[in-house]
């Protein structure tokens, strides 16, 4: 079965009843977890954004202290793990401000982590990549918020 277009889906579901629409919503969050998450962001977080970018915050935070430190093989493994979730979050919200603080709070993570990961080229890629990215994001801000990310951005490369 091939796929039809996003111009295809929108025409079909302008057709549909808001009852037809509310059960095609619960039939696809039943495949998919990503799915699932996607509608409870949308349904129950979106309204507060700061909460949402506070929860993702929270959650790397447990998932940073849970990291196996016996290697840097486990570290890199469970860093690139949590970027992954990162971006997903990032991907569901599809706001720069949400992705510029969410990626400056997991490279302010990254660079504290003990042991350092400067002994690692690939996590020290991984956290420069990231700031590159963290970059182009603020470039497309409104300009209180670029000096205010920009600010922390700084701090953050300085330490």
């Amino acid at each position: 079965m091939k796929a039809v277009t996003v111009k295809q889906l929108k025409d079909e579901l302008s057709h549909k009843s808001a009852n037809e629409l509310k059960e095609l919503c619960l039939h696809l969050s039943k495949f998919k977890k990503e799915n699932k998450e996607l509608l409870t962001y949308l349904l129950f977080e979106s309204h507060d954004e700061e909460q949402y970018i506070q929860s993702v915050k929270d959650q790397m935070d447990v998932l940073f202290s849970e990291i196996n430190t016996k290697s840097y093989f486990y570290i890199r493994k469970s860093v690139r793990k949590i970027l992954t979730l990162t971006k997903k979050f990032i991907r569901y919200s599809k706001k720069k401000e949400t992705e510029v603080a969410l990626l400056l709070y997991f490279c302010a993570k990254l660079k504290n982590f003990k042991p350092s990961i400067r002994r690692s080229q690939r996590l020290t890629n991984t956290f420069d990549r990231q700031i590159v990215l963290i970059k182009k994001a603020i470039a497309t801000l409104h300009e209180d918020l670029q000096f205010d990310y920009q600010y922390e951005l700084d701090a953050l490369l300085d330490e």
